[in-house]
């Protein structure tokens, strides 16, 4: 998992995805969600085949990134990767099904949208997904490996640019700066305002 340089530690983020390779795997899909905990908005999933050899600097857990830098990222992730695909899984089905299924389902989705078939598919976290093709899932997957990095990145800027669109649709609730999230000022806005449509009612049952 890791290797050391001039006395420095890195972390191997193609350890999966080349032991993969060595068992006869050529396109391996990494799978990434993000927004499971907010308090608004959707789930939202990607899933990217990225092309061997053409490693792109800086990929990583786009929780450590800049948003200056994940956009950066999230061009050349689009552009140089053999296929991507982003799904989304809304509020009310995920008061209807439960978070948890929700963000399998919206993988799920992620998944079979891809317009090319993996061979294989990397998750992250510990979920198991309802399909047939091969799948591992990796703990701190979207730090450890390269593919789920890239889905991670994706995912997330798809998501902040549509909670920042939900801002100007639904203004006083921050949107634009919590992305959904229960920060506090957000907590206030929801007890002052009550909820609006892209609230998670499941989330939210004791300020409503």
């Amino acid at each position: 998992f890791f290797y050391a340089a001039h006395g420095v530690i890195f972390m191997d983020k193609l350890f999966y995805e080349r032991e993969l390779k060595n068992s006869g795997y050529n396109l391996i899909c990494g799978a990434d969600e993000v927004g499971r905990g907010p308090l608004a908005g959707p789930v939202v999933c990607a899933a990217v085949i990225m092309p061997e050899g053409d490693i792109i600097e800086g990929v990583d857990d786009s929780k450590k990134l800049t948003a200056r830098k994940r956009e950066k990222l999230d061009a050349l992730i689009r552009e140089r990767a053999v296929a991507y695909a982003v799904c989304r899984v809304e509020p009310q089905v995920i008061d209807e099904i439960n978070i948890l299924e929700a963000t399998k389902l919206c993988m799920k989705n992620a998944v079979e949208s891809l317009e090319i078939s993996p061979d294989f598919v990397l998750t992250d976290g510990n979920m198991t997904l309802d399909i047939t093709i091969p799948q591992r899932h990796v703990i701190g997957g979207d730090a450890a490996s390269y593919s789920i990095g890239a889905a991670s990145i994706i995912a997330k800027v798809y998501r902040d640019k549509l909670m920042d669109e939900y801002a100007a649709l639904y203004p006083g609730y921050g949107f634009e700066s919590n992305k959904g999230y229960g920060t506090a000022a957000h907590i206030a806005a929801i007890m002052a305002n009550g909820l609006c449509p892209i609230h998670r009612r499941s989330f939210t049952k004791k300020w409503q």
